[in-house]
């Protein structure tokens, strides 16, 4: 059985840091012990990074007087005009107003970003971090074949984090370069969340979007005989964070910010996912965004199939191994199912779509999702990632 060398998330990396030598101990900071822990139980215990300074001790001229006003106030500016948009209110008031098109429903999702869980303070610069925490949800609606409408943040932070020290700017700044460029690109306005003090960076991340009514692409509606196809290559994302792992710096070079771009900068599928549903050609959808061995063992269940991968036809990223495209996370390619007679391009948008299996019936398998290789086939169980194994 192929296994991953290579550990898949931020939380494994924290667990195997007393095990590899050459990883320098990680300071930390206590948070109070009465924030979500049960009585008399230790302190919380967070990765904290060296050159974040304590901004208790350096403060004066910097702090803006205002504080949560005045940053939602550089918000609501950064986040520019909502005319032209399904946005009709944004920021400002107690709720956003949304007006889909005529025929359109909403496709709504959210996802989280906890320091420690999802990024680190020590390893992500803030503009990774704020992209990242947008392109999941993307990638969320990329897999629907929804347009994105708007983004609504909740954001907690700690006091330090929204401080700027002489030229160099408040890390919060940065968060937001990176979460509106993302935004910019695929034209969805910010258009309202919350704000909060808190012991550690926590992200919500709401999207909204349309598609056409009955249109939507399900987990669910997968059928034997059907072909499975990727866009773009797998394992990149993986490989480049066993990369960050082995630098850990606290500031990256433009060359190796370049090198570690499929897990600091992902690129959700949205137009391919437009496509997939304009041309009626996808029976079935999911974003890999916990490895391809999880996201088709979600997508078998949920329609009730099984499947067989080729792993000659694995489109593995050029840094990746084979066991990094089958269970590396964070790739948020789309993994996607049309019938056998489908006319699926080579390329959609300009990415690359590689055909790697078929569906088949769940009742003649004897996995739910099986590899087939040059030495015979296997079972592929899902060694993804998840959440509370």
């Amino acid at each position: 059985m192929l296994e991953c060398t290579c550990v898949r998330s931020i939380r494994d990396y924290e667990s195997r840091l007393t095990k590899v030598p050459h990883f320098a101990p990680i300071p930390t900071i206590s948070l109070n012990a009465s924030w979500g822990s049960r009585p008399g139980a230790q302190p919380a215990r967070v990765p904290y990074p060296q050159c974040m300074r304590s901004a208790r001790k350096d403060t004066v001229g910097n702090v803006a007087q205002s504080g949560e006003l005045d940053l939602i106030r550089q918000i609501r500016t950064r986040s520019g005009n909502v005319r032209g948009t399904a946005l009709r209110l944004g920021i400002g008031d107690d709720c956003a107003l949304l007006r889909p098109r005529r025929g359109e429903e909403l496709a709504i999702t959210t996802d989280l970003s906890i320091a420690g869980q999802h990024f680190r303070l020590d390893w992500h610069p803030p503009q990774s971090i704020g992209h990242r925490a947008l392109a999941r949800g993307l990638s969320d609606l990329a897999a629907m074949g929804a347009r994105p409408v708007a983004a609504f943040l909740s954001l907690g932070l700690p006091r330090e984090l929204t401080i700027q020290r002489g030229r160099r700017p408040a890390w919060v700044k940065s968060f937001f370069d990176g979460l509106l460029a993302l935004a910019a690109v695929y034209k969805t306005p910010l258009a309202g969340g919350d704000l909060s003090e808190s012991p550690i960076p926590i992200a919500d991340v709401v999207l909204g979007g349309a598609v056409p009514r009955g249109k939507a692409l399900l987990r669910s509606t997968a059928r034997p005989g059907h072909i499975i196809y990727v866009t773009g290559t797998l394992g990149g994302a993986a490989a480049a964070l066993c990369k960050l792992a082995e630098h850990q710096p606290c500031r990256i070079s433009k060359k190796l910010e370049a090198e570690l771009g499929p897990h600091l900068y992902p690129q959700p599928r949205v137009a391919q996912g437009l496509w997939l549903v304009r041309h009626n050609a996808a029976s079935a959808a999911i974003d890999i965004s916990d490895g391809l061995s999880t996201d088709l063992t979600h997508l078998c269940e949920e329609s009730g199939v099984a499947s067989e991968v080729d792993a000659a036809l694995l489109p593995v990223h050029s840094a990746a191994t084979v066991a990094q495209a089958l269970n590396g996370g964070e790739d948020y390619e789309l993994l996607f199912t049309a019938p056998a007679n489908a006319r699926i391009p080579s390329r959609i948008a300009g990415v690359p779509i590689t055909k790697i299996g078929r569906i088949v019936s769940l009742r003649r398998s004897r996995a739910t999702v099986t590899l087939l290789t040059r030495q015979g086939s296997q079972p592929l169980n899902p060694q993804g990632w998840q959440h509370f194994s």
